[in-house]
């Protein structure tokens, strides 16, 4: 199957930008927890973290036959079948709750505490074990959605590729944005929050149309940056008043 075929390549292309909006949690995962790290050592940690994002999603693509599997239930809760997916779901959405609560108790109490510096959070093998945990759950609806959209294993792992590589690049002036702006980095946070949900609901088997949640937080960029517009404005109408 010739992956410079028309049909071949109009499925590469709308799979590999599905594949980008489903890696907008992550980049926002990864800049959220590189930022826990000094500065010269985060640009290693986003590499790394991506690096294992990548890898996760062609181990998860090659062993497809196992990754379906995970959607067969295999006990009974509460008169709900559960299966492996929806556990790791579960998981993964409150270890996301979990992270973005205390990220945002940090950063609300602030640096500093009773007097002392308050210490980096983690190192940075740490920082990059807890990017790759979370980043097995968002792979498993990454993998699941390029099997849905192709059949072609070449044109599946040419769209990952494709997809981390952006990733790389945008995670880099997204972390650098959400660091210098304390109140894009609450956004995030409550963004990480808003995920988190969204997956426990999905391990609950109530699907929250991610479109909705997307939405939610485009609305919430744009009137963030309208407030970083007109601060900017005060801030130069200020200094040439001066």
């Amino acid at each position: 199957m010739p992956l410079l075929d028309p049909q071949n390549l109009a499925a590469l292309a709308t799979l590999t930008v599905l594949e980008i909006v489903l890696g907008i949690d992550n980049i926002v995962f990864i800049a959220v927890m590189a930022a826990r790290l000094p500065r010269e050592r985060q640009r290693a940690a986003r590499q790394a973290g991506l690096a294992l994002a990548l890898f996760t999603r062609l181990a998860l693509l090659a062993a497809i036959a196992w990754v379906a599997q995970l959607t067969a239930p295999v006990f009974e809760a509460l008169g709900h079948a559960v299966s492996w997916r929806d556990a790791i779901l579960f998981a993964g959405g409150l270890f996301l709750l979990y992270k973005g609560t205390f990220e945002i108790h940090a950063t609300v109490e602030g640096e500093v505490e009773g007097g002392r510096p308050r210490a980096r959070a983690a190192g940075f093998a740490a920082v990059v074990g807890q990017i790759a945990v979370i980043d097995i759950v968002f792979s498993l609806d990454s993998v699941i959605t390029a099997v849905g959209m192709a059949e072609s294993y070449a044109i599946m792992a040419t769209a990952i590729v494709l997809a981390v590589a952006v990733m790389l690049f945008a995670a880099g002036p997204v972390g650098g944005f959400i660091e210098r702006h304390p109140t894009v980095k609450m956004l995030a946070l409550s963004f990480l929050l808003l995920i988190g949900v969204a997956l426990v609901a999905d391990g609950l088997h109530f699907h929250i149309p991610r479109g909705y949640l997307y939405f939610a937080v485009g609305f919430s960029i744009l009137v963030e940056s309208l407030n970083l517009w007109a601060g900017k404005r005060r801030r130069a109408g200020r200094a040439d008043a001066s």
